[in-house]
């Protein structure tokens, strides 16, 4: 009853939390069809384009460099000039990765082609936001389940991102992907728009001054395990995604057989968003999070069992799944180890762990496809999961006290 009472002066009217989460789901869809069209293009266009085969996948690992680089710049501009000043130059970064993706193509140039994945990785760099976005204003309680209709959006971004590859892929034969990468930029427009109507708390001069030390917050086991299994999620997600539509093609299956593959996979990833947030709050983070670990592995373990398009298909499927709980379980988990005018920076460095580390994963799977096949790159995912479920079980065995927690939640 305290927890609620405390945070009450902060809560926003229903009806505008309600627009808010409308607004943001819409803005996830749209963002997430960015992101689909640099993961079903990137590798393909970096393997015409690149000096050397090794570096095909190279473009999609920039990207996971922009999210990273960007993240905690984004945060600094949501705490000082709101969320939604970091939201517009996410969106223009959009716009520019689009139209430089174009050029690149037309002109060529492998590492003008990068640069533009640089940029569409700091647009994905402030659409992570969203899902913490939606829980401001927003009661303890409903908190869960708000992340998790946002992330639903990415159900859109898993139809829109795929057919708009397809679609217009060879709308200009001479040059493919032209006529997709403008598109890219005119989705990342239109989702700027929407962004306009959400309304949002100003920072506080707490939340500008920042709270506690972020050294003191990273050491307690909640955050460790938080930041350590929304990694090692999102790292396996990003390694396996990034290697299989070459790995396709490398076997012998078509463009169109890895755009549905995608498909389904961002569905999965997105979909069961609209119950996670429900099972989150009735078993818990950990329990959810433990849960999107075992189906990773059990995408693998798919994978390892054939090359065939039905392989491949449900190895990305399952992967989805594992994602989604995975990633949205130990996103829920970082919202009890902050105050509220920690949020932006405790967000921030959350996120800037997980899509560090994930980029060095995205650097090695092209040269590990490469090398020594699609084989060797599921096996070696198996080694981060024994780390995720290591930092669970530290968690589990070091709960932090009571009187932490409700400090940490206290507004």
């Amino acid at each position: 009853m305290t927890h609620a009472h405390a945070d009450a002066p902060d809560l926003l009217p229903e009806k505008i939390q309600n627009e808010n989460i409308w607004r943001l789901s819409i803005a996830q869809a749209l963002a997430g069809a960015n992101a689909v069209v640099v993961y079903a293009t990137g590798a393909i266009v970096g393997d015409q384009l690149a000096p050397s085969p090794v570096l095909a996948t190279l473009p999609i690992s920039i990207f996971v460099v922009g999210m990273a680089a960007c993240i905690l710049p984004a945060g600094a501009l949501a705490r000082r000039h709101g969320r939604l000043a970091a939201f517009l130059a996410g969106t223009g970064a959009g716009v520019l990765a689009g139209l430089l993706a174009m050029c690149a193509v037309l002109l060529g140039s492998f590492w003008l082609f990068c640069l533009s994945t640089f940029f569409g990785g700091g647009y994905a760099a402030v659409v992570l936001s969203f899902r913490f976005a939606a829980t401001d204003g927003v009661a303890p309680g409903r908190r869960a389940r708000a992340l998790s209709l946002v992330m639903a959006g990415g159900v859109a971004a898993g139809v829109v991102g795929p057919q708009l590859v397809t679609y217009t892929m060879d709308w200009w034969p001479p040059h493919r992907f032209t006529a997709t990468y403008l598109m890219q930029a005119v989705v990342a427009a239109l989702s700027a728009l929407i962004l306009l109507g959400v309304k949002l708390p100003l920072p506080t001069a707490q939340e500008i001054a920042g709270g506690r030390p972020l050294g003191f917050i990273a050491r307690q086991p909640r955050f460790i395990a938080a930041a350590t299994c929304g990694a090692v999620t999102y790292l396996l997600m990003n390694f396996l995604m990034t290697s299989a539509p070459l790995a396709m093609h490398m076997s012998g299956h078509s463009q169109e057989s890895a755009n549905w593959g995608l498909q389904w996979h961002v569905i999965a990833m997105y979909g069961p968003s609209f119950f996670t947030g429900s099972l989150i709050t009735r078993w818990g983070a950990n329990r959810v999070v433990a849960a999107g670990l075992v189906l990773t592995g059990l995408s693998a373990a798919v994978g390892l069992g054939g090359v065939d398009v039905s392989h491949f298909w449900v190895t990305l499927i399952l992967l989805g799944l594992g994602w989604n709980f995975g990633f949205l379980g130990a996103s829920a988990l970082v919202l009890e180890c902050h105050r509220p005018e920690e949020k932006t920076r405790v967000q921030s460095l959350n996120d800037f762990i997980v899509f560090g580390l994930m980029a060095i994963g995205s650097f090695s799977s092209g040269g590990l496809l490469a090398a020594y096949g699609w084989d060797v790159v599921l096996w070696v995912s198996f080694a981060p999961l024994v780390l995720a479920f290591a930092a669970l079980a530290m968690m589990a065995g070091r709960k932090d006290s009571d009187l932490e927690q409700q400090e940490n939640t206290a507004s």
